[in-house]
């Protein structure tokens, strides 16, 4: 379930996002997928009572499937670690179609398009938060713990919180009526590093289910 509508597909305000979306073309083991190349909405639960935050939709990943977190390794980090912990209903993450559900989760990013090599600039981050990523928090009623992946997704977050914290693995800060976690990225240049180890990403997540009591 997501909670943008057609508004979202049709946004122009970043030319260079919307021009790089258009422009990805599939490698070799995606041949024959037909891109979504479009910003990517959010999904999950909408009685969520958790909100995690990406930085934006990978090229090949959320840009090629049309769904956030879905179709490259950091999805399957992320859909993975909910099901270990109960909140979703299989432990991986391919297709808008592929029958994943959540429980108590709501998942999207920062930014909703794929910006080039994964590096959004400061006024798109901005423009993405302070019109999407706003909308989405304050049309989850339910929302109590928003758990941010990376440095971007916390500063997005503290935006529009207004609270002024630096980024930092762990860290959570009181902001009105949420809490805010912040947690490394599970991209592969943090797992595979070791600088989020498996152990830890759960811990993590089951520290946001634990304050949200889900």
């Amino acid at each position: 379930m997501g909670l943008l509508g057609e508004e979202l597909y049709s946004c122009s305000l970043c030319p260079r996002l919307k021009d790089y979306t258009l422009s990805i073309t599939p490698p070799p083991r995606f041949r024959g997928w037909v891109y979504w190349s479009k910003p990517v909405p959010g999904f999950g639960d909408p009685k969520a009572k958790i909100m995690l935050v990406g930085l934006a939709p990978a090229a090949h990943g959320g840009n090629r499937t049309g769904r956030s977190f879905t179709g490259d390794q950091s999805g399957q980090w992320v859909v993975r670690g909910l099901y270990e912990i109960g909140l979703a209903n299989r432990p991986e993450s391919v297709s808008r179609d592929d029958g994943l559900e959540l429980k108590c989760v709501y998942i999207t990013n920062a930014v909703k398009c794929a910006p080039p090599e994964n590096r959004p600039l400061n006024d798109e981050v901005r423009n993405c938060a302070t019109t999407w990523l706003l909308k989405e928090i304050t049309s989850l009623s339910d929302l109590k713990v928003i758990l941010t992946l990376g440095r971007i997704a916390f500063f997005s977050i503290s935006m529009l919180l207004n609270f002024n914290e630096k980024f930092q693995h762990g860290k959570e800060v009181k902001a009105g009526k949420y809490i805010v976690l912040a947690s490394y990225h599970v991209s592969a240049q943090n797992t595979r590093t070791g600088r989020l180890t498996w152990e830890e990403w759960i811990r993590v997540l089951r520290r946001a289910k634990d304050l949200a009591g889900c």
